[in-house]
């Protein structure tokens, strides 16, 4: 992967380009930020633009062996850390190539990580990956001989806080007396779980979320989604790509849709004060079952603060999709500075009321009748 190829994170990109130009890399980098911005991704790029050989206009050539040996993850001098799980099967604590395999299908078009992707891969229930002490042992061989075709080994070392704490002193070791030809670069959802010891002894490269526009630029390139449902899924994301790549299977889902044509009907038949039709919707909705209801009022608590924000008149603040805005057009006038913040407290008081084993049938037609009487306070 090539640094350009990453979505924002200018001013990173351009500080780890800087060091590698002048040949002043640090043996250890900590890149540190929230899940699924990217980190991993960037770690991956100036590993590639360390080892390219033919770099050009601030980038790896993404031609050369070298480079065709990271996109897929084959380079002989790049070597990957990561969690694992220790299977029944095993004698030992495992270490990450154990695991190779499985890392580079996780890997291979799939940019943005995040952790609890990685934990579905594994057959074992209730797994909780971690990098065990056998692994530094493993690690210290690897680096104890010399680089085969590059001037450095470079160390990806993803989620250095799922270590245990011998795991951990022993990697200290490793890094107050480096290898010269070595560079760690490690990758962090939680720095503040890292040894402190370790911490101190990094150079950190803080990464911030990422903006709605470079979600939303990112999905309509790479995804072909329209550039009003790219945008109002990246603000639901909320800077997390992985969150936005989520949503794009939950947005296309039959579930999504049919949680938009059941928030119409509810409105409507609420408008029109059609009480046996909300009996019979209420019944329904119950019928789906109480994981699903759960969701499906956090579906509507979305619906209703995305029509009180769109009588403002200002659609750079509104994130609903095209379908979504048709139907906003004639509805968004109901949902007013008068009964927004109740409304809100009826539909966190039915996911309360549901959560804790209520008759669903009941919640969904109190919540009903006291819509009724809402949306006539406009």
């Amino acid at each position: 992967m090539k640094l350009r190829d990453i979505p924002g994170h200018e001013k990173a990109k351009e500080l780890l380009r800087r060091m590698v130009d002048d040949d002043r890399i640090p043996h250890a980098l900590l890149l540190e930020g929230p899940e699924g911005i990217g980190k991993l991704a960037l770690a991956d790029a100036l590993a590639q633009y360390i080892h390219c050989t033919n770099r050009r206009d601030g980038d790896s050539c993404g031609e050369c062996p070298a480079c065709r040996q990271h996109q897929t993850f084959n380079h002989v001098d790049t070597l990957y850390v990561y969690p694992v799980v220790k299977l029944e099967k095993m004698r030992e604590a495992p270490v990450s190539d154990d695991f190779r395999k499985e890392w580079i299908d996780f890997r291979q078009g799939r940019p943005f990580t995040a952790f609890e992707d990685w934990v579905d891969t594994f057959d074992k229930k209730n797994a909780s990956p971690m990098t065990y002490v056998t692994e530094s042992a493993s690690l210290l061989h690897k680096l104890s001989l010399t680089t085969q075709t590059s001037l450095y080994k470079v160390i990806v070392w993803w989620l250095p806080e799922r270590m245990n704490e011998e795991a951990a002193n022993k990697l200290l070791k490793l890094i107050e007396e480096p290898f010269h030809d070595t560079i760690f670069v490690m990758v962090s959802n939680n720095p503040s779980a890292i040894l402190p010891t370790i911490y101190s002894r990094v150079q950190r490269v803080k990464m911030r979320r990422l903006s709605d526009d470079t979600i939303a630029e990112w999905l309509t390139t790479h995804h072909s989604i329209e550039a009003t449902d790219a945008l109002s899924i990246a603000h639901i994301a909320d800077g997390n790509m992985v969150a936005a790549l989520k949503e794009i299977q939950i947005s296309s889902s039959s579930e999504e849709k049919h949680f938009f044509e059941m928030f119409k009907q509810f409105m409507r038949l609420a408008y029109s004060r059609k009480v046996k039709e909300l009996r019979d919707w209420s019944a329904d909705l119950a019928a789906l079952g109480r994981e699903k209801e759960l969701k499906y009022y956090d579906f509507v608590q979305r619906q209703l603060r995305e029509n009180f924000i769109y009588n403002f008149n200002e659609p750079s603040l509104n994130y609903l999709n095209r379908e979504e805005s048709q139907f906003s057009t004639r509805f968004a006038r109901f949902i007013t500075v008068k009964n927004i913040e109740r409304f809100m407290t009826v539909m966190n008081e039915a996911q309360r009321d549901i959560a804790g084993n209520g008759n669903g049938k009941l919640i969904n037609f109190d919540v009903a009748v006291k819509t009724m009487t809402l949306i006539h306070k406009p």
